[in-house]
C-alpha cells in the first residue's frame, strides 16, 4: 500500500504521538484536539493495513509494526525538511561575514581570494593569515585551509590536493656559500627552520642524514613568509612548501637544492563546521576553493 503525498501531516502526528506517548499531547502540538489526532492515526493504519498503536484508556504504546514504521517516518520526515531548507537557501544570494583562517602559503591563495570576491561580491572575506592550528569552532571561523590530517568529528572536510616541500636557496647564497651536494653538506651551510607555534618543534626536514648528524639552526620563524623572504634575499637555505615557491623557482629568483632528495607529500585540506543546511556563503566558498586550489596546485606542481 503505498502513502499519498496528503499523508504527510498523518507521518507527523504518528511521529509525534508515539514520541509523546500521547494523542492528546500530540493534538496540543498541531492545535487540534486527540479525536483529530486519534482519527487521522486510524485513517493511517488503514492505509497501510496494520495497527500502528496499542490503546487503553489511559495510555497508547506501540506495536512491533509501529516501531519499525517509526523508524521510517523519522528519515522520511527529516529529507523533507532537508530538501524544504536546501530549497529555501537555494534562493538566498551568498551574502555576509566569512571568517577564513590560512596559512601564509606564498603565491597560492591570495589571488585565489580576489576571484571569489570577484565572484562573491556581497560576501565579506575576514582573512586571518597564521601558521598556528586554530580551533576552527572554538576561535569562531567559517572556514579554515591548512595542511595535515582531521579528527575533529564536528568538522566537514575536502581534500584540495597532495604537496611536497622542496629545499631552495637563492642564487646568490649558492654562489657564495657552493651548492650542496649530499644532504651531508648541510652540516657547513645557514638553514633556515619553520618553528610549530604549538610545540616549539622544528620542522622535519626528512632527509636521510648521517647518523648524530643534527641540521644547524641559523634562523627560526613560526610563519613561511620571513622564510621565504630571507632565502629568497640570499641569507640561507629553507625547507618550504613547493606551491609556496613555485613562482619564485619559475622565475629563478629561487633555486631547488637537493632536488633528487626524497620528498614527502602532504595534503592540504578545506575544513568547515559540520552544519546540515551550511550557509549559501560557506557552500559557496567550498565549492569554490576546492575547485580552484586544485587546479593552482596542479599548475603549480607541473
Amino acid at each position: 500500500m503505498s502513502i499519498r503525498v496528503e499523508s504527510v501531516s498523518a507521518l507527523s502526528a504518528f511521529v509525534q504521538s508515539a514520541e509523546l506517548q500521547s494523542f492528546k499531547l500530540a493534538g496540543q502540538h498541531f492545535g487540534l484536539s486527540s479525536s483529530a489526532i486519534g482519527k487521522t492515526i486510524a485513517r493511517l493504519e488503514g492505509q497501510l493495513g496494520v495497527r500502528l498503536f496499542h490503546r487503553s484508556t489511559r495510555a497508547i504504546r506501540l506495536t512491533h509494526e509501529g516501531e519499525a514504521f517509526l523508524t521510517r517516518c523519522r528519515s522520511v520526515l527529516s529529507e523533507l525538511e532537508a530538501a524544504e531548507a536546501e530549497l529555501a537557501q537555494s534562493a538566498v544570494s551568498p551574502r555576509g561575514r566569512l571568517r577564513v583562517a590560512v596559512p601564509f602559503a606564498g603565491d597560492l591563495l591570495t589571488p585565489l581570494f580576489g576571484a571569489f570576491m570577484a565572484r562573491y561580491p556581497e560576501i565579506d572575506l575576514d582573512l586571518d593569515y597564521n601558521d598556528r592550528m586554530v580551533d576552527v569552532i572554538e576561535d569562531g571561523f567559517d572556514a579554515v585551509i591548512r595542511s595535515g590530517e582531521v579528527s575533529d568529528s564536528r568538522l566537514m572536510h575536502v581534500k584540495l590536493g597532495d604537496f611536497s616541500s622542496l629545499l631552495v636557496a637563492a642564487p646568490s647564497y649558492l654562489a657564495r656559500m657552493g651548492t650542496p651536494e649530499t644532504p651531508s653538506d648541510l652540516a657547513s651551510h645557514r638553514l633556515l627552520h619553520h618553528r610549530f607555534y604549538e610545540t616549539g618543534k622544528l620542522g622535519d626536514w626528512g632527509l636521510p642524514l648521517p647518523e648524530g648528524m643534527v641540521l644547524p639552526v641559523a634562523l627560526a620563524a613560526t610563519s613561511l613568509e620571513p622564510l621565504i623572504g630571507l632565502a629568497e634575499a640570499g641569507t640561507g637555505i629553507a625547507w618550504l612548501p613547493s606551491f609556496a615557491v613555485a613562482d619564485r623557482i619559475r622565475t629563478g629568483r629561487l633555486c631547488e637544492v637537493l632536488p633528487d632528495a626524497e620528498k614527502t607529500c602532504r595534503a592540504l585540506r578545506l575544513l568547515w563546521p559540520r552544519s546540515n543546511f551550511p550557509l549559501p556563503k560557506v557552500s559557496s566558498f567550498v565549492a569554490f576553493m576546492t575547485e580552484a586550489v586544485r587546479t593552482a596546485l596542479h599548475d603549480a606542481a607541473g
